[in-house]
């Protein structure tokens, strides 16, 4: 399967991926204070693990930082 995260194509295995196993496969270790949307809607964190990928969707992967 084919997605985009954040611009870059990604090949993942598997016919069924779900959003977790992506974020996974980005090489993200830190899950906390990451914001992800699909094709530009948000995804609560507590659904990516049944949250299921299809064929282009688009990912974005946003990191929340602290400062001024």
């Amino acid at each position: 399967m084919q997605v985009i995260i954040n611009d870059i194509p990604i090949s993942l295995n598997g016919s069924t991926v779900t959003l977790e196993q992506a974020v996974s496969n980005s090489g993200v270790k830190d899950f906390k204070g990451l914001a992800v949307a699909v094709n530009n809607a948000v995804i609560p964190r507590t659904t990516w693990d049944n949250f299921q990928l299809n064929e282009n969707d688009t990912i974005t992967i946003i990191r929340a930082t602290q400062g001024g």
